[in-house]
């Protein structure tokens, strides 16, 4: 063969590999999976954690409702959750209570609600399911099976008491001594951290009866102790975060607000998160829980001394800011946490009670 030849031989080889080359199909990627907005899990609406955030952010939005920015360090949580993900928070009602989130919801169009598990119980229907990354470390009895609610943060209910002005108490029985002007946060008829303070005083061998409360209540006014409207206190009766976050406030110039849980008295409460089922922002909604359940945002609540719900699992996996945990009041063993049945029995009870043996607040 000539050199000619072999030369036309190898260009014809060419061409004819090219032509293969050409023919053979390019792999096709696979499609992605569409977004679900009201799926109940991330993979199940949006595969994963990255697709979540590109959702919320074309939503860019997300409308609270009843967070106060100095209730469990909301206003930095918002703040945060702004920050990270570029997504605007509109913050409607910050004083509202959980009975008036649910009254507010068809106008206002909120899409999360931050309430007390009693009111969330009772308006579950009005919740979209949505299990968040974490779901195991939330204890069965503090979550709905079927996902539509589920506590983020709680405490317990203390005693704060100026120390500069009476001594530490060890029982709340000792509020009757002389010295003490005791106020509760409201009305234990309709507010809950004053509802916790009547019912924590009723406790008495690992029950707490309505009947037990009142009667302390109207001892404490018969001593002259219970506070009157406009009266300085001497002692609060109030959630654990809320007395501490007063003693962190307390002038540094003397030992000012302590804060004390009496032993053999614990009583705790729960606040818990939902979707609205119908959020005008579900991607956003649903980003918004994943944020405060994570460990960052379990963490943030416990900047506001809050409890977190996930803080036994994140001990343990060595995720919780141990200095921040070392500033929440001393509590010793389980604290008891009310039934709905049993709130809804002691609130029944005040509200015939009350005001014959206690009076107004």
């Amino acid at each position: 063969m000539t050199v000619r030849s072999i030369a036309a031989a190898v260009i014809l080889s060419a061409v004819l590999a090219g032509c293969g080359a050409a023919e053979t199909p390019a792999p096709r990627s696979a499609p992605a999976a569409p977004v679900k907005l009201q799926a109940a899990s991330v993979r199940e609406g949006f595969t994963s954690m990255d697709g979540l955030v590109e959702a919320a952010r074309r939503e860019g939005s997300l409308t609270v409702i009843a967070l106060a920015r100095d209730w469990v360090n909301y206003g930095e949580i918002i703040d945060a959750f702004s920050d990270e993900y570029g997504i605007k928070v509109t913050e409607l009602e910050p004083g509202a209570s959980s009975a008036r989130q649910i009254e507010a919801a068809a106008q206002l169009k909120p899409d999360v609600f931050d309430l007390s598990l009693e009111v969330a119980v009772a308006n579950a229907d009005a919740f979209a399911p949505y299990r968040v990354h974490g779901w195991q470390d939330i204890p069965d009895d503090l979550k709905d099976t079927g996902g539509r609610w589920y506590a983020a943060y709680g405490g317990y209910m203390s005693i704060g008491y100026d120390s500069r002005r009476v001594a530490a108490p060890a029982s709340y029985a000792d509020l009757l001594k002389p010295g003490y002007s005791v106020w509760l946060p409201g009305d234990p008829r309709r507010n809950a951290a004053a509802f916790g303070g009547v019912m924590a005083a009723s406790i008495e061998g690992g029950r707490a009866e309505a009947g037990r409360g009142v009667e302390f209540f109207a001892r404490l006014k018969e001593a002259g102790n219970l506070a009157a409207p406009g009266q300085p206190p001497t002692a609060v009766l109030d959630w654990d975060f809320r007395n501490a976050a007063r003693a962190a406030e307390s002038p540094g110039d003397g030992p000012g607000w302590k804060v004390v849980i009496p032993r053999g008295a614990a009583l705790g409460t729960y606040y818990v998160q939902a979707v609205s089922k119908d959020a005008p922002h579900p991607a956003a909604a649903r980003l918004w829980q994943e944020f405060l359940l994570s460990d960052r945002g379990q963490n943030l609540f416990l900047k506001g001394f809050a409890r977190p719900v996930r803080l036994e699992a994140m001990r343990m996996r060595g995720t919780l800011d141990s200095e921040l945990a070392g500033r929440l009041p001393a509590a010793h063993g389980e604290p008891m946490v009310l039934t709905v049945p049993q709130s809804d029995a002691a609130k029944a009870y005040l509200r015939r009670e009350w005001a014959g043996a206690v009076g107004h607040q």
